[in-house]
């Protein structure tokens, strides 16, 4: 059985919990604790192949001061990086983290950058209340050789599903095109992503 690591990323009242639940559990709930992280683990079918699918949903991150992801960096296998079409402070904060994989990733790992990273403009509903426009996250996620969409977590669910399933086999391709994951021998890397992301599991 395959694992995939998933971290979805992004600035206070984005979406991201939002995002994971409703593709987890197909509901919607529009407001979550932005002080509790947790891992989402669940068992799905892809393509006919299992896998086991674990999703990092951190507290809400500064968007202020300095941004580190040096622990996202080493666990995930990919990327969901959300803002808020109706926050154009979400949509900085999303830019600086893209900024900072694809720096974290020059060289070697270029083409995990382009296949396993996907900026989503989260809350198309509140299209009315638009602050960024559908060309600005298309450049933004050319500039970043990354996949681009726009939805609603709370109206268009098949959307959501489909972004993630796109997100996870782009990474399964990626396994395939390495032929073998990267190194997670180290006991002691081990042991710190598991200080660090293991307080909060939810099976679903």
């Amino acid at each position: 059985m395959a694992e995939v690591k998933l971290a979805v990323l992004g600035g206070s009242g984005a979406g991201k919990s939002a995002l994971a639940v409703r593709f987890l559990t197909r509901r919607f709930i529009g407001e979550y604790a932005s002080n509790a992280e947790c891992i989402y683990t669940k068992h799905l079918c892809l393509d006919g192949r299992q896998i086991h699918l674990e999703i990092y949903d951190p507290c809400s991150q500064p968007q202020r001061g300095k941004l580190s992801l040096t622990d996202e960096l080493h666990w995930a296998d990919g990327f969901i990086i959300v803002y808020d079409i109706s926050d154009r402070a979400s949509f900085a904060f999303a830019k600086a983290l893209l900024y900072r994989i694809r720096e974290s990733h020059i060289g070697a790992c270029k083409k995990m950058v382009e296949s396993s990273v996907f900026l989503v403009g989260n809350k198309q509903d509140l299209c009315h209340m638009r602050e960024v426009g559908w060309d600005e996250g298309q450049k933004l996620a050319i500039d970043n050789k990354c996949q681009f969409c726009e939805l609603s977590a709370a109206e268009h669910y098949q959307e959501v599903v489909a972004m993630f399933m796109k997100v996870l086999r782009n990474i399964t391709s990626n396994f395939k095109a390495k032929e073998k994951r990267r190194p997670s021998g180290s006991k002691s890397m081990a042991k710190l992503i598991n200080n660090v992301f293991g307080k909060r599991r939810k099976s679903v």
